[in-house]
């Protein structure tokens, strides 16, 4: 920062792919805050180090920094990040960002209201070896379409002398039929990709140079998703790139093929057992721990055949149950009678597509409260999930079902419980995908459409003392909702008598033991 005659800088948690589950090998902010959380940005200020968590991140956060350099920035609800950076900057200051590690879209958005410093180098990095084994072709069975026939139908309105940059690793895998198995929660290649009517183009990341010198001197005038291409690239390709104003690919990739929806049933089935194995471990086991349980969980999920985790499952006992993404799976949590255990957790299978989903147990006999919270947040997904089925329409939105249950919980006494992350995503190659969105914010005022899948996963927290989360994987299908979870809930965290008929009829639709 001196060298750049800098006082403030953001350092960020992504890698040069932007994507959102990074190696804490290559996490930027972990490395200057300790911070574990998936997302969430640093800035560094003369006065303090400002860690920007969303709701799900409150309490980690607060548990993993040291409070005497790190200063946590709670956002809330409806809070925008940038928003609340940039109010952290004087307005005459100069905020340096690393090129390689921000969006475009991103850096354009800073610039209109701060001024930038664009570094190509971010010193926390280190010159690891680059992996570029272990990339497999998928078989048409699990995707419907080919490389060939994407490829066409992306490139379809173009010129000749039009080409896309595809930079979002989820779009390049999906494109050309690969996965990756080889990382931890991941099934993504790391490439990008120039596809026009003459040629499509694979760069590996071993490939770095030849792609630099391809951005450079390219005779195409080069569609771009602004999202997603890092500041540094777009500079590279200067005049000749083009905003892309509507991303096919990501429209394509967000509507699943009758082929990779009968896979996701499979892979779901297989999840439904692995969860269900872990939910017989867990009460037929005494003095087992966190740790024990997310070990014992991957064992499950690969007796299913999984070909790794979709993302690190969240294994937490009683008041860890209220931090909503969780993830330590402590040895030193011992699961004890009486005790709530919420597990989220996901894998893939050999189509590439991810799983996900969250159930709640309890060791022994529930409490009052718990079955008061368990069955407010089940009371919360089978509204939503009918909500969408009584409002058969294209025109449904995720901001509208996120709305109805947030509605829904504002009407009760909820005891200090509080709901504080958006009620789901998007599913697909990524654990969490867009299209679509549940959320409050405005990219998720979009239509629900054939072919999406999406979680749907109210949740109900109270700090120091434990946290309820449901979540169903569901997708639409002739029209309809449905979900492609069937995992059971769990009878003796019911309280049957505040259940309506309609809701008790509802219920009938999912097992419960």
């Amino acid at each position: 920062m001196q060298e750049n005659n800098l006082q403030y800088l953001l350092v960020n948690s992504t890698n040069e792919f932007l994507v959102e589950y990074n190696s804490l090998q290559e996490n930027s902010r972990y490395k200057l805050t300790n911070f574990s959380g998936s997302t969430g940005e640093a800035l560094v200020t003369p006065e303090t180090i400002f860690l920007f968590v969303d709701g799900r991140y409150h309490i980690q956060a607060d548990l993993e920094v040291d409070h005497n350099t790190v200063t946590v920035v709670k956002l809330q609800t409806g809070q925008k990040y940038l928003d609340e950076l940039i109010n952290k900057i004087p307005q005459n200051a100069t905020l340096g960002v690393f090129s390689k590690k921000n969006s475009q879209d991103k850096i354009e958005k800073l610039s209109q209201k701060r001024n930038l410093k664009l570094l190509e180098i971010d010193p926390f990095d280190q010159n690891d070896n680059i992996r570029t084994v272990g990339n497999i072709s998928l078989d048409i069975k699990y995707t419907g379409l080919s490389t060939e026939e994407k490829i066409i139908k992306a490139v379809q309105n173009l010129k000749d002398n039009e080409a896309i940059y595809v930079t979002d690793l989820d779009e390049v895998s999906y494109l050309f039929n690969m996965r990756n198995f080889s990382q931890n929660f991941s099934a993504k290649i790391k490439a990008k990709a120039i596809i026009s009517k003459s040629e499509a183009l694979l760069f590996t990341q071993d490939k770095t140079e030849e792609l630099k010198d391809f951005l450079k001197n390219t005779s195409y005038n080069v569609y771009v998703d602004k999202t997603s291409i890092n500041a540094f690239e777009y500079n590279l390709l200067g005049a000749k790139a083009k905003v892309l104003e509507n991303n096919p690919i990501k429209a394509m990739k967000a509507q699943k093929t009758p082929e990779e929806l009968e896979h996701l049933k499979d892979a779901f089935k297989r999840t439904d057992k692995a969860v269900s194995a872990i939910r017989d471990f867990i009460y037929t086991n005494d003095n087992i721990s966190e740790y024990d349980i997310a070990t014992q969980l991957e064992k499950e999920f690969y007796n299913q055949g999984a070909k790794g985790l979709s993302f690190n499952s969240i294994v937490a006992r009683n008041q860890n149950s209220a931090l909503a993404h969780y993830s330590k799976s402590s040895k030193d949590e011992i699961v004890k009678e009486g005790d709530l255990v919420l597990i989220d957790c996901g894998a893939y299978f050999e189509g590439g597509l991810a799983t996900d989903i969250t159930r709640v147990f309890v060791k022994g006999e529930a409490n009052k409260k718990h079955k008061f919270i368990y069955t407010n947040v089940l009371k919360a997904f089978l509204n939503a999930y009918n909500y969408c089925k009584t409002h058969k329409k294209e025109s449904i939105t995720g901001y509208e079902i996120d709305e109805f249950v947030r509605n829904f919980f504002a009407a009760k006494d909820l005891d200090g419980f509080i709901f504080n992350h958006g009620l789901g995503h998007g599913i697909g190659i990524n654990v969490h995908e867009y299209p679509p969105s549940l959320s409050s914010g405005d990219f998720a005022k979009v239509p629900l459409l054939e072919g999406e899948c999406f979680s749907i996963e109210p949740g109900l927290y109270k700090n120091g003392e434990f946290g309820v989360r449901l979540e169903n994987s569901c997708y639409f299908e002739n029209g309809d909702i449905h979900s492609f979870v069937h995992m059971n809930y769990e009878k003796k965290l019911i309280d049957y008598d505040m259940l309506s008929d309609i809701e008790k009829e509802w219920l009938k639709e999912f097992e419960v033991k």
